[in-house]
């Protein structure tokens, strides 16, 4: 189905070849999970596959591609199109329309289909992704793990035979991984071809056939799944990946803070006179602690960080800090947003100069020393926007941690971040316990437990519970990444 040989590729106004005599066979009805550390090559993979590397991505491609027979470096990308149905790392760069069921009609237009068939794949691909309460609603209004789910629906009303997963899950709760997972199965069953690269391992355990692992743009290993699975943990954690269980979690030491608090008061707002996106009259958080922000997807966590941030014109909620109360122009000045997007805060010519943009005093030692535990040094000449998505994310987070801001708000800080790259982050935000107040919007549980001291859960826009992450916190939370909400009982007997 898919047969890759002897590629070479290069970007263009790129030293180095992202890709290197790479050979891959993946047959008709396999499902093949691609992994390695960030910028390794896996998303070159999946744009050589449904053509976007040399038709959309420019550089210099030796070798050849072809999917179904068909040769991809020759063919016009509309005749890709057809067979080949991409989900991308970030869902908003392949939506072309405004709201949520055009959206998932606009491939299917294209292809020509008629009326009455393009309504039926709507309502079954929305059925599918159980998004049936997101249809007809604005794109630009959703969570990223709306939008995310979206753009599989999109994907899947096409019916294509083959399918590539760049990072899916990325933004995703555990709830929305679970639909996902039934599509990936549905999929297969039809016996179409599934290629995903992506970090988080432990969904895909009893899904993928085969693991291939990549470094430094060339294939290392290529594994049936079973075998990868039996790897001991030890291995992957030396090869930078992901464990394939999340059942070994826990938290190595209890939490440290001050006992200091700072207070939320009316944060409250809504969308186009909705029903409200957050709802929170009163709230105490610890002023010294990096708090974990999680919930369902469109629970509120990204509003939160907006209104925090000051970056909703219409929020009149103000922060209460040290008896000093803070609305929303104030805020501006005192906290610092990383985005889930950070496409949208990547501004300079240079990684460097990113990464002082937002410094008060020019310290190049603490620069060169942040960019290198970051594992940035050697690309502080390159261009941000040059660079792969988990570099980009770290670019992004050597710019919060070099502000001089006190409170720093990081929202899905590890989308795209490989596992060393997680714990470098997660260390570093360590260093930073009790000089910042850190908030950290994330589905993530690992990271959670590297770094964090205490956790906010929203759902529906209001407070379901705040608690510290100590004895008692920690299986409390790896409960609701395991089984999802539950009944405060049921919570209980877990602990």
């Amino acid at each position: 189905m898919i047969e890759i040989k002897n590629v070479d590729f290069k970007y263009a106004n790129s030293e180095s070849n992202a890709i290197k005599n790479l050979s891959l066979t993946i047959g008709a009805g396999e499902t093949v999970l691609l992994c390695g550390q960030s910028g390794c090559g896996k998303t070159t993979v999946t744009r050589l596959i449904n053509g976007l590397v040399p038709h959309y991505y420019e550089g210099e491609l030796t070798g050849s591609v072809t999917v179904k027979g068909l040769d991809l470096v020759k063919a016009e990308l509309y005749e890709t199109a057809r067979v080949v149905g991409s989900v991308f790392q970030n869902p908003r760069s392949q939506f072309f329309c405004v709201d949520t069921t055009s959206e998932i009609a606009f491939a299917c237009e294209n292809m020509g289909l008629p009326k009455k068939i393009i309504k039926e794949r709507i309502q079954e691909a929305a059925s599918a992704m159980k998004i049936e309460n997101l249809l007809g609603r604005n794109i630009f209004n959703l969570s990223c793990g709306e939008k995310q789910r979206v753009a599989c629906a999109s994907v899947s009303a096409m019916h294509p035979d083959v399918l590539v997963l760049d990072e899916p899950t990325s933004n995703l709760d555990m709830d929305a991984i679970e639909s996902l997972k039934c599509i990936l199965q549905s999929w297969k069953s039809c016996g179409k071809t599934i290629v995903i690269a992506e970090h988080r391992l432990h969904w895909l355990r009893n899904i993928c056939d085969r693991a291939v692992y990549m470094e430094g743009g060339e294939i290392l290993l290529d594994l049936p799944m079973h075998e990868f699975i039996a790897s001991p943990p030890e291995k992957l954690c030396k090869l930078g990946l992901r464990p394939l269980s999340l059942e070994h979690l826990k938290k190595e030491s209890p939490p440290s803070t001050s006992g200091g608090s700072f207070k939320l008061e009316d944060f409250c707002y809504s969308y186009e006179k909705r029903k409200p996106s957050l709802e929170i009259k009163s709230l105490f958080l610890p002023k010294d602690g990096i708090i974990a922000v999680i919930g369902h997807n469109g629970a509120g966590k990204s509003t939160l960080s907006k209104c925090l941030c000051g970056l909703e014109k219409e929020f009149w909620g103000k922060v209460v800090w040290d008896g000093i109360a803070y609305k929303r122009r104030t805020l501006l000045k005192k906290c610092y947003l990383v985005m889930q997007d950070v496409n949208h805060q990547l501004f300079c010519e240079s990684v460097e100069d990113e990464v002082c943009l937002g410094m008060n005093n020019d310290n190049k030692k603490e620069v060169q020393g942040i960019l290198e535990q970051l594992d940035l040094l050697q690309y502080g000449s390159r261009h941000p926007m040059s660079l792969s998505g988990g570099q980009k994310q770290r670019v992004a987070i050597a710019s919060a941690l070099l502000a001089d801001k006190e409170i720093l708000v990081f929202d899905e800080p590890t989308s795209g971040l490989d596992y060393c790259h997680m714990k470098e982050t997660a260390s570093l935000r360590n260093s930073l316990r009790g000089k910042r107040t850190i908030l950290i919007v994330t589905h993530d549980p690992e990271l959670i437990l590297l770094c964090c001291t205490h956790i906010l859960h929203l759902e529906k826009g209001r407070v379901e519970e705040s608690y510290p992450l100590d004895a008692r916190g920690s299986p409390r939370l790896i409960n609701f990444f395991t089984h999802g909400l539950k009944k405060e009982k049921d919570i209980e007997k877990t602990i």
